[in-house]
């Protein structure tokens, strides 16, 4: 079932040929939601490529707390692990499973060759690299210009387009977790957006009206 993923997701990104280099030597691994799918300071051996569910990429502050960068979808790849992999230095993210999540991981030494000898595999890279950089200054604006309740709101949006559905399954401390603050200001804020009939809640669950 993953390999016929990898033709789904990836067909119209790479070529037959890569395709079926990928099928031959990716290994199939797969997650359950909160899952750690790399670490911070990890040596990375395999790129992945994410077949289905989604994931979240972490940075951590020197105590300890997380800070959610961006999300991935089935159909993209983590740059932030391909520079490592790239410099063969240790990660410096964390890669939690948003939800149940299946990857095919490609040894490091073929991603090298391929960027150098096959087309469409480079496209994918390079295009990964603009997505992810654009994406990490959206996350830097977020943080340097938007109030909390605008980051919170902006945040469901985001599930809602990364699960397509108005309901999102989390807990309040999930949140505060992700957006690097507490549970009380998220509490808080979620009862503002349901007063003013954005949201509405129940236990462990927002529906985004």
């Amino acid at each position: 079932m993953e390999k016929e993923l990898l033709y789904q997701k990836f067909n119209h990104v790479f070529d037959s040929d890569l395709i079926d280099q990928i099928n031959k030597i990716g290994s199939i691994n797969t997650f359950l939601k909160d899952d750690i799918i790399i670490d911070i300071d990890q040596t990375l051996q395999y790129i992945p490529l994410l077949l289905s569910g989604s994931i979240k990429i972490l940075r951590e502050d020197s105590e300890g707390n997380e800070l959610l960068i961006y999300f991935l979808k089935a159909g993209e790849t983590c740059t932030m692990s391909l520079t490592c992999c790239m410099g063969i230095s240790k990660s410096k993210i964390r890669a939690v499973a948003e939800k149940d999540s299946s990857l095919i991981m490609i040894p490091v030494q073929k991603m090298q060759a391929w960027f150098h000898n096959n087309e469409s595999w480079q496209n994918f890279i390079l295009e990964s690299y603009q997505t992810r950089f654009e994406e990490m200054l959206e996350a830097i604006d977020n943080l340097a210009f938007m109030k909390m309740d605008e980051r919170l709101y902006k945040y469901l949006i985001n599930k809602v387009k990364l699960h397509k559905s108005n309901t999102i399954i989390v807990k309040h401390q999930d949140i505060a977790e992700d957006l690097h603050t507490s549970r009380v200001v998220i509490s808080r804020l979620l009862k503002q957006f349901e007063n003013e009939n954005k949201i509405k809640l129940s236990r462990n669950k927002i529906e985004v009206l």
